[in-house]
């Protein structure tokens, strides 16, 4: 669930993991937002060896999230360990992500739902477990999009056109859908994935 208190949906970083910053130079979120840039860029010259039947597993799943923060975290690709104001209790990450990846390989071999709507209903819920203490919205879009591609067959989605980093009324609208989604209204999140 996206948090109504955190109003930038930013996800706060405790002690323990700001502590986890591997370059020492950073001293900007500008600064920290191109090194990650950076370093997703290598997850996905990585991903270019990817099997589509490797997605829908945790393996993965981690490996996918250590790719695209391991040069900038040293928590990257490791479950949160500590409480958010958003997510499901870290205590309960790995139960959660399980059954996620399990419903969403019985979906696409039924055909349960269209193949837009199996995304982002998957989407969704990753982002609502909120496995990492930092990171999930970029690498949940990265993980859809793979799916979309290799698994259903259809072009990424455009996420309103943001890349990167999501600012401004794009990130609100991002947002706005999740929220109404947590509500049980995917209408909005619907809309938003395919809008640039």
């Amino acid at each position: 669930m996206v948090s109504e208190t955190q109003s930038d949906g930013a996800t706060p970083l405790d002690p323990n993991e700001a502590e986890g910053l591997i370059p020492t130079h950073v001293t900007t979120r500008e600064e920290l937002n191109r090194l990650e840039q950076e370093n997703i860029i290598d997850a996905l010259q990585w991903l270019e060896t990817a099997r589509p039947e490797h997605i829908l597993n945790e393996t993965f799943i981690r490996k996918l999230h250590q790719r695209m923060f391991g040069r900038t975290w040293k928590w990257a690709g490791k479950f949160r360990n500590s409480g958010k104001n958003i997510g499901s209790p870290w205590e309960k990450i790995g139960v959660e992500l399980h059954e996620l990846l399990e419903d969403t390989k019985t979906q696409v071999e039924h055909k349960s739902y269209p193949p837009d709507e199996i995304a982002w209903r998957f989407h969704h819920r990753l982002v609502s477990i909120h496995p990492f203490p930092n990171g999930n919205g970029r690498h949940a879009r990265l993980v859809t999009d793979l799916l979309l591609e290799r698994l259903l067959h259809r072009p990424p989605f455009a996420w309103g056109g943001m890349s990167g980093v999501p600012e401004g009324e794009v990130r609100a609208a991002y947002l706005n859908a999740l929220r109404a989604a947590d509500r049980g209204d995917y209408g909005k999140l619907a809309e938003f994935v395919r809008s640039r």
